[in-house]
């Protein structure tokens, strides 16, 4: 196995195939803040993409509600049960992961720690919809703010991993990330439906189609990020949580770059389980009502921070990021570059070019309650 650098853990690892990045990497950040859990991103992608025979149960893009939700059922908790030693530690000014990535806790003879789910467990798509963690003692009531009970909804895409579980379970070397844009695909004309990667996947971003024997899974609707739009489960988001863009390593961080901005600089989006060893390239802002307790295992040391940052944007503390959260979902296209001028946040492309201007405060016009001009008294004004 070779050695590689793998950041978001703070530290070399093993791994199947020497480090390889590509020209650039796709990446994306979701604000788990303003999902509602409408599932149009699903409907989305399942009309464009899995609506064909052997597909039904595909769901390249889900959204599951956390605590107890999950598809197929326990994704997370079974590899998480498998995985020993899942701690942190501080070396000098980064956190460093001082257990095992199911790379490196993969049994004899096995390329990655990993199982596969059974037919059963992709029966419940919705199951845990809107179960709450945390217990209510009896005759207590809502006044308020209040801590007892909670959950979140998590969006969920195929991670584009800098170092895929899938491409190295692969025994045919069917799977394989493209140089240009680092996006994970499947050669249908190699996969011989082993389901290695299947196995191998611990997002369970992968899927077996028995129809025609072979693995598919999310292509990051690659025909639109080449043309710079952004995939159809972004554009179509109602919430506008997401934001699809390129990634870079953090000693190559931009500010003007969106994704580099709120992953590294800012460091208020972080990955989904980075323990796994994957370093997945679609982050997460995480829910700022949900105990850190929870939310730090799923997505790393850096939660209580992120944290602390979102809510002092939200307090009004730091313009720049409310304004770049506000770029979210206001263009289809591929932004790349983004700047603050006073009151204006304006998106760009790789060019430069402008792609869409918009206001730090959405302005509010309030009529007055008695028109003088047309004499008539609105009844919908205070």
């Amino acid at each position: 196995m070779a050695r590689v650098n793998n950041w978001q853990i703070g530290r070399e690892m093993s791994y199947w195939y020497p480090e390889s990045r590509p020209k650039k990497q796709f990446a994306a950040v979701f604000d788990t803040n303003k999902c509602i859990a409408c599932q149009t991103c699903t409907l989305a992608c399942k009309t464009t993409w899995t609506s064909g025979k052997g597909q039904e149960y595909m769901l390249w893009n889900n959204v599951e509600t956390k605590p107890y939700g999950s598809y197929p059922l326990a994704w997370d908790l079974n590899l998480l049960g498998m995985l020993d030693g899942q701690n942190w530690e501080q070396g000098g000014d980064k956190t460093v992961y001082g257990g095992s990535t199911i790379f490196e806790s993969a049994p004899a003879g096995e390329r990655v720690l990993a199982w596969r789910p059974g037919e059963e467990d992709y029966s419940y798509a919705n199951v845990g919809e809107d179960d709450c963690g945390g217990g209510i003692d009896h005759g207590a009531n809502i006044m308020g703010t209040h801590d007892m009970a909670w959950f979140y909804y998590l969006a969920r895409i195929c991670n584009h991993c800098t170092y895929p579980a899938c491409l190295a379970s692969c025994p045919r070397g069917s799977i394989y990330k493209r140089p240009e844009d680092g996006i994970v695909l499947v050669d249908q004309g190699r996969c011989r439906g082993y389901q290695e990667c299947v196995r191998g996947c611990p997002y369970k971003k992968v899927f077996f189609n028995p129809m025609t024997s072979t693995s598919e899974k999310c292509i990051a609707c690659f025909p639109k990020v080449e043309t710079g739009l952004q995939p159809q489960c972004f554009a179509n988001c109602i919430g506008k949580i997401r934001m699809a863009g390129f990634i870079n390593t953090p000693e190559n961080a931009r500010a003007d770059n969106p994704l580099d901005y709120l992953v590294h600089i800012k460091k208020i989006a972080l990955p989904l389980y980075p323990q796994f060893g994957l370093e997945p390239n679609v982050y997460y802002i995480p829910p700022i009502h949900v105990p850190t307790s929870f939310t730090r295992q799923m997505f790393g040391p850096g939660v209580d921070a992120a944290v602390k940052t979102y809510r002092e944007m939200a307090s009004g503390n730091d313009m720049d990021l409310m304004g770049l959260l506000g770029l979210f979902g206001s263009t289809d296209r591929m932004m790349t570059k983004w700047k603050r001028v006073g009151e204006t946040i304006t998106g760009l492309d790789d060019d430069g070019n402008l792609l869409v201007n918009v206001p730090l405060r959405e302005p509010v016009h309030i009529r007055p309650a008695y028109d003088k001009q047309y004499q008539v008294t609105r009844q919908n004004c205070p």
